[in-house]
């Protein structure tokens, strides 16, 4: 009988611990997995706005590094990171 207590006063834990799962950790996870999915599929031509609030478009992708043109001939290069939502597709 002292067992059924016991398990009465772990219910509410684990009831906090599922809820929180499912409005914070899994919802999270979700949008880090998009993230790197678009990070990775960044291509040149796409048109995107960086962490700081730049509007560019690529010219060209390396490695772990994109080259964006901020205005006509004028052109930075950023780590893939650094990108925070495409706006446009490229060609």
């Amino acid at each position: 009988m002292n067992q059924n207590p016991a398990l009465m006063q772990l219910i509410p834990f684990i009831a906090v611990a599922v809820i929180f799962y499912f409005l914070l950790i899994r919802p999270q996870q979700k949008q880090m997995k998009e993230t790197k999915l678009m990070l990775e599929a960044l291509k040149a031509g796409d048109k995107v706005i960086t962490r700081g609030g730049l509007i560019g478009t690529i010219s060209s992708v390396k490695d772990d590094e994109v080259e964006l043109e901020i205005a006509k001939g004028v052109k930075s290069v950023f780590t893939r990171s650094a990108v925070a939502a495409v706006v446009g597709q490229g060609k």
